[in-house]
């Protein structure tokens, strides 16, 4: 079993039933970090939410290239990133490996403005992760990884446990969560879902991100986009995590050697 868990609820900031489930979720102590998405509806509450003894400093930037309007200027010139009206529509391939200078130029200004606005709103971001896996496009995730570093907060991997990882994308993705790690610095050891704890999947050893989408499942109980329906993650992971420790990546940064 990993010796640290972490249970992080993405899209916080999304919408006010978002919110909510992601408050009683940890509420319930069922996670223990959650990530905001800086350019939604319900942000500016997600940002008071936050402030909550339950919630503060476990709160972290979900980085959106994919969804809604940018809070910067420079990526709406960029017909990769952005319609004409002004919205995103990132049309990066996954395997992507070059960006031009003016892209990477607007990527790190967006990143920059979504950043702001969180410390706009009083909230500290805890570490950073992406909206639908962005920054595991390989520059994208670069730029990612050295603003992580300037504001020293670690980023997430990419997803690194699973069945349906076959050799190319294993290799891929250990030469990216490398690059990730040497970029930032502090990161967590592996990245999973609950369908991989489910699986049987959790490792032996390092401390394991879970990277949960909860739903509310009754009044007490909450489901997760990763599982089937009406299945509680919550007695998933007490079945499978509820003896090992669940911290959130504030922790890892306290742990963090010196250099």
């Amino acid at each position: 079993m990993p010796s640290q868990v972490i249970v992080n609820a993405d899209d916080f900031g999304l919408s006010a039933h978002t919110n909510a489930v992601i408050l009683h979720a940890f509420q319930a102590g069922l996670i223990s970090s959650a990530t905001a998405m800086a350019n939604m509806p319900a942000f500016a509450a997600a940002c008071t939410l936050a402030q909550q003894p339950a919630l503060k400093g476990r709160v972290g930037l979900h980085f959106n290239l994919t969804y809604g309007r940018p809070l910067s200027r420079a990526i709406l010139a960029e017909p990769r990133f952005c319609t004409p009206h002004g919205e995103f529509d990132l049309r990066l391939k996954q395997r992507t490996l070059r960006l031009s200078r003016r892209e990477r130029a607007a990527v790190a200004q967006e990143l920059e403005a979504q950043w702001k606005h969180c410390l706009d709103h009083g909230l500290m971001p805890s570490h950073l992760d992406s909206h639908q896996h962005v920054h595991n496009i390989w520059p994208v995730g670069e730029v990612v990884a050295r603003f992580a570093r300037s504001q020293g907060v670690p980023i997430r991997l990419a997803r690194n446990i699973g069945h349906n990882i076959g050799p190319l994308k294993r290799l891929f993705k250990t030469l990216l969560n490398r690059r990730l790690h040497q970029l930032c610095g502090v990161t967590a050891d592996h990245v999973c879902t609950p369908a991989d704890v489910r699986a049987g999947l959790a490792p032996a050893h390092g401390v394991l991100e879970v990277v949960a989408h909860p739903s509310a499942l009754g009044s007490q109980d909450f489901g997760d986009a990763y599982l089937a329906r009406g299945e509680s993650l919550k007695a998933l992971i007490e079945q499978r995590l509820g003896d090992r420790p669940r911290v959130s990546y504030t922790s890892l940064v306290q742990r963090a050697p010196v250099v």
